[in-house]
Parts: C-alpha cells; sequence; structure tokens
C-alpha cells in the first residue's frame, strides 16, 4: 500500500470502473483517468493504491471536509474498493489505517463514509473497526443538464 499521484491515474480509472461495477453504478470512463490526475495534482484528491505481489488490487480515496454541525474538518473517505482476490488479506484495514492517519495529520477528529446497505461484507469489515453506523438516505441531484 503506498499513497497514489497522478501518475497512477490510469491503473486508479480501471479499479474505479470495476469499484462502480461491483456497486451496480453508471460510470463514465471517458476521461477519468485525466479528471482523477488533475484532481490528485491540484491537492483535491487524495489516494492510496493497495498492491498484493506488486499487482494493483484496490484503491482508498478521501476528500478533507466541513462539518457545519459540528465546526470542524473531517476526512470524507469515498472510496474503499478491493478486487474480489484481495478481500479478507488485511489490505482494507491497512488501507482504511492510511487513510486514518491522514485524517489525523491534516487536523480531523473524524471520518465519514457510506457504504450500500446491500453491501454486508463492507458493513461487517466497518462495525469490527469499531465505526458507527448512523442510517440516512443519501441522495444524487444531477446537474448535468
Amino acid at each position: 500500500m503506498r499513497p497514489a499521484d497522478a501518475a497512477d491515474a490510469p491503473v486508479l480509472a480501471q479499479l474505479c470502473a470495476a469499484h462502480a461495477e461491483h456497486e451496480r453504478i453508471p460510470h463514465r470512463t471517458e476521461g477519468h483517468a485525466d479528471r482523477l490526475a488533475r484532481a490528485l495534482e491540484a491537492g483535491r484528491l487524495q489516494m492510496w493504491l493497495g498492491q498484493l505481489d506488486s499487482t494493483p488490487a484496490g484503491y482508498a480515496s478521501a476528500t478533507l471536509d466541513f462539518s457545519t454541525l459540528a465546526g470542524a474538518p473531517f476526512l470524507h473517505l469515498d472510496c474503499l474498493y478491493l478486487v474480489p482476490a484481495a478481500r479478507g488479506r488485511g489490505l482494507g484495514a491497512e488501507l482504511l489505517a492510511a487513510v486514518a492517519a491522514q485524517a489525523r495529520a491534516q487536523g480531523c477528529r473524524q471520518m465519514q463514509w457510506q457504504t450500500p446497505v446491500w453491501n454486508t461484507q463492507a458493513i461487517r469489515f466497518y462495525d469490527r473497526l469499531g465505526a458507527t453506523r448512523r442510517d440516512k438516505c443519501r441522495y444524487t441531484l444531477d446537474l448535468a443538464h
């Protein structure tokens, strides 16, 4: 596992496409690697690349955000994804620990994320870590029209 940079964008884009397929969500692949590279270069996005035997096997991504209710910054874990062969081998915990360390380094006292309600494997993983589950409905408003 290591921090990712703009040069990793092509492999990260492939992992993102696999993640989108796993979560059954639409995904626009055209130009995705370029958009990731620009966000990484600008510091708007932080990513980590997980590897097994030098083969890309997953990633985590995060952005710094601010909680109005807490009056404090938090790190939003946008994605944590492992290819099926990498699951259950400790890589997810290693990636999450790296994100948490980065959150602490940026002065955050909290991380936040969500997972689909049907993803029982991820829910069990997060519960084992001691994360607190909060039920909410997630909405997306398409602004591309």
